[in-house]
């Protein structure tokens, strides 16, 4: 933040789900990082500026509000519990604020958030400008402090990568109790309600993101959602769930044979999409990047394109040119933790970004074949496969958080038939 600076950020507020319902509360990340404040509607203050370092505005201690939506750490439980300073209730930040932003020389908040903070900072800066004859000198610099928060976010400490291995372990179990349920005729909602139950069963907090259950055609969405359809025999079954716990997030995609047994077309494009990830993940390292692991499964698929006649010529050329992107349209990685599209810079000065020790992030190789592909053989239609692990970055290659999630051919079946 720098001397003569003060840092205020707002957490998460209840959000409305329907007339006077409201979504599960699930706090801020950035907030979470910094204070551990599980409970809406606070503000964290920051200061190197002489006044105390850190201090939460929240929700006071009220009974009845309390008997309807449960225990408030209030004013009392902020300090002895959550580390800060100071407290105060949320209602006095108001008028708190000419005391709390006087002597700063730069403010950090993010503007958009909260307009009557944003109404009420503007405000007392404006003011403060106009007593500058008598000394008054309002804050030079307004930054975003997501400059420097999503900086060390990228980089996980070892108490954060223990949260995931745990994540990881949460997410390896659901995946397992659940593929027995690939089976000719079963829904994917209730493959759906499999693992979001094993998730919490198991301590999780649930889904890190809406869980995808694709069968056959669904596959080919890559955010499909409505899991509603019925599984048909010899069909493959895309699965990408993951769970949340303490904030933090796994993601883990695998494509499972309907009946157990990986069977023609789709078993070939199967194993094109498991070599390219293989080829993705060995190329993953410090101070290599999040291209070079694109690049890899870019090229492996590519090459499988043309062994399957879905694209025709030199692969250098059809990489080169994206011919490759009508059947693999993403990217193959994205940084992982409290968000599961996590924040932190994917270019450095214009360049890709070398991976470091305590990075993590996703490998999510696909092959994704479209019923309505008329270019396409039509015994491929309708086939989708991702496979996706969670790699941190160590010091001398990489650790796979979720590589005892069953992925290979004959460990998938086994998984499927329950042996």
């Amino acid at each position: 933040m720098g001397p003569d600076s003060v840092a205020l950020l707002c957490g998460a507020r209840l959000a409305t789900r329907s007339a006077d319902t409201q979504f599960p509360f699930r706090q801020d990340s950035d907030f979470h990082y910094l204070t551990g404040f599980d409970h809406p509607h606070a503000v964290a203050v920051l200061r190197t500026d002489g006044g105390p370092a850190f201090t939460l505005y929240v929700e006071p201690r009220q009974r009845d509000a309390e008997t309807w939506t449960g225990h408030r750490p209030g004013v009392e439980g902020a300090v002895r519990d959550y580390g800060a300073d100071e407290a105060h209730p949320i209602e006095e930040l108001s008028g708190h604020v000419p005391g709390l932003i006087e002597r700063a020389r730069r403010l950090l908040f993010i503007l958009g958030r909260d307009a009557a903070l944003d109404a009420r900072l503007t405000e007392t800066l404006e003011q403060m400008r106009l007593r500058s004859r008598t000394g008054v000198v309002p804050a030079s610099e307004i930054a975003d402090p997501r400059a420097i928060l999503h900086e060390m976010r990228l980089f996980k400490e070892p108490a954060e990568i223990e949260i995931m291995r745990r994540a990881a372990a949460i997410t390896l179990a659901a995946h397992r109790a659940t593929a027995p349920g690939a089976r000719a005729g079963r829904f994917e909602y209730e493959l759906e309600a499999m693992l979001e139950y094993h998730f919490r069963k198991r301590g999780a907090s649930g889904p890190a993101y809406g869980t995808i259950v694709g069968g056959g055609a669904n596959a080919t969405v890559l955010h499909y959602v409505s899991n509603r359809a019925r599984l048909r025999d010899g069909d493959l079954v895309l699965i990408d769930a993951g769970c949340e716990l303490e904030g933090y997030a796994s993601d883990v995609t695998r494509s499972y044979p309907v009946g157990g047994r990986f069977e023609g077309p789709g078993a070939a494009i199967y194993d094109i999409v498991l070599e390219a990830q293989e080829a993705s993940i060995a190329a993953a390292k410090p101070g290599a990047t999040l291209e070079d692991v694109h690049t890899a499964a870019v090229r492996r698929l590519t090459e499988g394109m043309v062994s399957l006649g879905l694209l025709a010529g030199e692969v250098d050329g059809l990489v080169e040119s994206g011919a490759y992107k009508a059947y693999y349209m993403h990217r193959t990685s994205h940084w992982l933790g409290l968000d599961v599209h996590d924040v932190g810079a994917y270019t450095c000065e214009g360049r890709p970004r070398a991976l470091e020790p305590g990075m993590v992030f996703t490998v999510e190789p696909g092959l994704y074949v479209r019923m309505d592909e008329e270019k396409a053989d039509p015994r491929l239609h309708g086939i989708g496969v991702r496979i996706e692990d969670n790699l941190l970055v160590t010091a001398d290659g990489h650790e796979n958080l979720t590589a005892a999630i069953a992925k290979r051919p004959r460990d998938v079946e086994a998984w499927v038939v329950g042996s």
